[in-house]
């Protein structure tokens, strides 16, 4: 539930379909997930972002805090979202990895959203390792 009562909800809103990709990554590492919802954008010259937008806040609630992933800063998905921002219960992150998203979707319920956020966002920061450069390193050095 979360702070007041609030249901947490997710939105991963992404360029075509890398969204559905990352769901079912989701769903494989950590289940499925009843409040996640996704946007696929522009897979469907007959459907706009702002129409699956507008869909989609219909199922949000007051009550519901509604954390939203989008996958580049300054892409017009994300740029779409923005309009949404200044309501208190949406938070945008943008340009977000995996271990993000599972460590934010599954975060305390009773800690602070903004909290569960800056956290997620450090450790997942620490995630991204050019892993062929420390190997390398470790060879120079003789640690393999």
């Amino acid at each position: 539930m979360g702070q007041d009562n609030k249901t947490r909800k997710f939105l991963i809103a992404t360029h075509g379909t890398f969204s559905a990709g990352v769901r079912s990554s989701l769903d494989m590492i950590i289940g499925t997930q009843e409040n996640l919802f996704i946007i696929q954008a522009y897979i469907d010259q007959n459907i706009a972002i702002e129409d699956q937008i507008k869909q989609l806040l219909e199922q949000i609630s007051e009550n519901d805090e509604l954390i939203i992933f989008s996958d580049i800063l300054g892409g017009s998905v994300t740029n779409q979202l923005l309009q949404q921002a200044l309501k208190p219960n949406i938070h945008i992150i943008s340009g977000f990895n995996l271990p993000l998203l599972i460590d934010v979707m599954l975060g305390d319920a009773e800690t602070p959203v903004d909290e569960v956020i800056d956290n997620a966002i450090i450790n997942a920061k620490e995630q991204m390792v050019y892993v062929s450069k420390v190997i390398n390193f470790e060879k120079q050095i003789g640690l393999e």
